[in-house]
This record gives C-alpha cells, sequence and structure tokens, in this order.
C-alpha cells in the first residue's frame, strides 16, 4: 500500500466502503448502490487501485491462528517485525509501543504448532522472548470491518447474499483444492479483482469456469475478497491493540461487545495469559480513551492494556510499501 498525495475525497471513501464490502463489485454495481454515474466511479476507483492507496486482495489464511508477541533487543523491532512480516504464513504484523515491542497474526496448520512455537519465530534474529496465543475464537476479523463509510442500504446494494457472511479460517470438511483452483486463488491474493479471462488463462480453463471457481472459492469460505487501506487515509489516525483480561464466563460477553463497535477492526479469544485481543482504529486519543473506559463491554473486563500501534509492516496481508 502506497500513500496518496492528496487527501480521500468523500466519494472516493465511499468506493472504499464499497470494495470494503465486495471487493470484488463492478464499477457498475458500486455506481448504481452509490447512486453515482459509473464512468465517474470508474476513474475515481482506477485512480486509487492504480495509486495504491487501495489494495483489493483475496483472504485466505487457512489453519489455527496465532498471536505471536515479541520482546526485541534494543533498536531490533523494525528487523524483526519485518521478518514476521515476510513470512507467507503471517497476515499482519504491528510494532506497538509495548511491552511487547511488535506482534503478528499467524495461521498454522496444527503439526507445525511445535516448531513454530518453540523454534521459528525464537530463531529471529533480534528477538529476546516470544509469547504464542492461540486464538480459539475470533468476534470480528478485519476482513469483516465496516467502518461506516457508506449506509446500510449501499452495503446491502453491494453485498453478494450467496456469498457466507463469516469466514471460515479452518479447512476441515473441506475437498482438497484443485489445481486451477489453487492457481486461481492465489492470483487472487495477488490481485482481487484480476478479470475472469485473466484467472482463466493463468489456470488453462474457459472464462465461464473460472467464473464458477471463483464463486466456490468464496461460496465455501476459503476466500474472501476485500480492500484493504490504511485506516488514517480514512480519518482514523489512531490504532490500537488491546490486550484484555477477563473472568471465563464473561470473554464471550466482551467479544462479542467489542464486534459491535465500528471502531474495532479485530476481536478475538486467546489463551495465554490474556483472554481476548482486539484492535481498535480511532479518529483520536479521546476517542480511544472513551472506547476503553466508557464502553459496556468493559465494565466486564478486569484488565485492559493499551499498545499505539505505531507501524503496521503487514497489514491483512499486503506488505508495506507494496501496490
Amino acid at each position: 500500500m502506497l500513500e496518496p498525495r492528496t487527501p480521500l475525497s468523500a466519494l472516493d471513501r465511499r468506493i472504499v466502503g464499497a470494495l470494503q464490502v465486495d471487493g470484488r463489485a463492478s464499477w457498475r454495481q458500486i455506481a448504481a448502490a452509490l447512486g453515482e454515474p459509473e464512468r465517474t466511479i470508474a476513474r475515481h476507483g482506477h485512480a486509487l487501485l492504480a495509486s495504491g492507496t487501495v489494495t483489493v486482495v483475496a483472504a485466505s489464511p487457512h489453519g489455527e491462528g496465532m498471536i505471536v508477541r515479541v520482546r526485541c533487543a534494543a533498536g531490533m523491532a523494525r528487523p524483526v517485525g519485518s521478518a514476521l512480516a515476510r513470512r507467507p504464513d503471517s497476515t499482519s504484523c504491528c510494532l506497538v509501543t509495548g511491552p511487547p515491542d511488535c506482534f503478528a497474526e499467524i495461521f498454522y496448520p496444527q503439526h507445525r504448532l511445535a516448531a513454530l512455537a518453540l523454534d521459528e519465530i525464537s530463531a529471529t534474529p533480534g528477538v529476546v522472548d516470544v509469547r504464542t496465543d492461540p486464538i480459539t475464537r475470533y468476534y470480528r476479523g478485519v476482513h469483516e470491518w465496516q467502518p461506516g463509510l457508506i449506509t446500510e442500504s449501499e452495503t446491502a446494494a453491494v453485498t453478494d447474499p450467496s456469498l457466507p457472511a463469516s469466514f471460515r479460517t479452518g479447512i476441515a470438511g473441506l475437498p482438497a483444492l484443485t489445481r486451477e483452483e489453487q492457481t486461481i486463488l492465489d492470483a487472487l491474493r495477488k490481485d482481487g479483482r484480476t478479470s475472469y479471462e485473466a484467472l482463466a488463462r493463468f489456470a488453462g480453463v474457459s472464462e465461464p469456469t473460472a467464473r464458477r471457481r471463483v464463486q466456490s472459492l468464496r461460496g465455501n469460505g476459503r476466500a474472501v475478497v476485500r480492500a484493504v487501506i490504511e485506516p488514517r487515509l480514512i480519518g482514523l489516525p489512531v490504532e490500537a491493540m488491546l490486550w484484555i483480561r477477563a473472568r471465563p464466563r464473561d470473554v464471550d460477553a466482551i467479544g462479542e461487545g467489542l464486534a459491535v463497535s465500528p471502531f474495532v477492526r479485530y476481536a478475538a479469544a486467546t489463551m495465554g495469559e490474556y483472554q481476548l485481543a482486539a484492535q481498535l482504529v480511532v479518529a483520536d486519543m479521546r476517542t480511544l480513551h472513551d472506547c476503553v473506559t466508557r464502553s459496556p463491554w468493559s465494565a466486564r473486563a478486569v484488565s485492559v492494556e493499551t499498545s499505539l500501534i505505531v507501524e503496521t509492516p503487514k497489514r491483512s496481508g499486503v506488505l508495506a510499501g507494496e501496490p
């Protein structure tokens, strides 16, 4: 993702909002939903994508999720963050005010847990201490975040009702991907708006077959196609991670309470020192304070530790600085 030279206009923000609902929605569909001329929407949309301001990718992290919290040697937070971000099994990586110094979300097959937790991460140069917290439940994934850039009726107009409302991370019960499906999925991970014609050419199938394969991948929850953008570009420059301790009976109530807020990009129940982890994006520090201290869920929390996110080497599978 690259920084735009000028702030996003109101229309650009609405286009981003539509692409966050469905990254493969056509410009015609978005124009109809927003009540704008198709030519105008297409021009603005192409500019957002070409500049790297917005990246549309397919998220498809299969396996079990884990939050890795890392304490680094002095001056090594950025190199460690870069190393974690470039791992193909990581979906996000952030540097924070700490402790820890950085954290990453990693998806792993069960047989890889020991190697990840005991060997690989701790062997990264600059790592002093590692805490691995397996995720037991997602209340909101970043692919589900809707920051309120478009109205409910506009959201409904862009939503494909044939697609599942939630994203599955496991692969239990699903057949193995065919070669064609894997090729198409790999292409969508790089560019979620790759045309059916190009997907068909890559996979060596007909265009109607490519269209059916994409619909199947999305329909069975193997892939979700959404826009990725820096929150500050849509007026939410303050990002923070919340590490929440809670009594077992209150974990679900807190997680579900977090998922109600449009400021929460991510909320999950975890094993380990903290029972929940959540990422907030807000307009200013006062709003962050109010979210942490006055939200209904906070009354159930035993304690909340807050870390500001200062850099994001990888966001929703997209490396910083990549178009």
